[in-house]
């Protein structure tokens, strides 16, 4: 009886994540250089679970934060920060027109299912963090990124079930990453 509870619990354990959705991580960071710009293109590995498709296809809109963090290592005294910047996304269902929006700032792009919607998020393409010459050629940076369910900008009852639920706190943890921009990398 004891060996069968124990197997009980552990295929139980086993399904918890599944309910709640995997735990999400960043895959890839490529810094780059483009018309005196740092750019940040990064793929972002993450699912929803049961309970936020469901939310969303309700029309509750769902905002995912990208963090970004870079510092320049300082040996004498602490790192010193060159750049700390997010973006946020909306991602809302409309169900008078049964249509996806994704807003990002001031610009909506339609999408057609809730996959769609979210590659806009996971794959995160020509994001200007900075200008160029904020950053000495020949110089190591280090930089961090991550992605986060905002449940601050959710509507009041929700941000109560999320401090209460497992479900929405979707975030990832931080990937670090380190570069430096070459003397022949054009500033302007």
């Amino acid at each position: 009886m004891l060996r069968f509870l124990i197997t009980l619990t552990f295929c139980l354990l086993n399904l918890l994540p599944a309910a709640y959705g995997r735990e999400g991580q960043v895959v890839r960071i490529d810094p780059l250089v483009e018309q005196g710009q740092l750019l940040i293109d990064a793929d972002i590995d993450f699912t929803l679970g049961g309970e936020l498709r469901d939310a969303v296809q309700k029309g509750v809109p769902l905002y995912f934060t990208a963090d970004l963090q870079i510092h320049r290592p300082r040996w004498w005294w602490f790192d010193q920060t060159v750049v700390a910047v997010e973006q946020t996304w909306r991602i809302q269902f409309n169900a008078l027109t049964r249509q996806w929006r994704v807003s990002l700032d001031e610009l909506s792009l339609p999408a057609a299912t809730l996959d769609e919607a979210l590659d806009l998020v996971r794959h995160i393409r020509g994001w200007q963090v900075g200008a160029a010459d904020q950053f000495q050629p020949g110089i190591d940076y280090e930089g961090q990124l991550r992605l986060r369910l905002d449940t601050s900008r959710l509507a009041r009852p929700f941000q109560v079930d999320a401090l209460n639920s497992n479900t929405w706190s979707l975030t990832t943890p931080w990937k670090k990453f380190t570069f430096s921009l070459s003397a022949d990398t054009p500033q302007n």
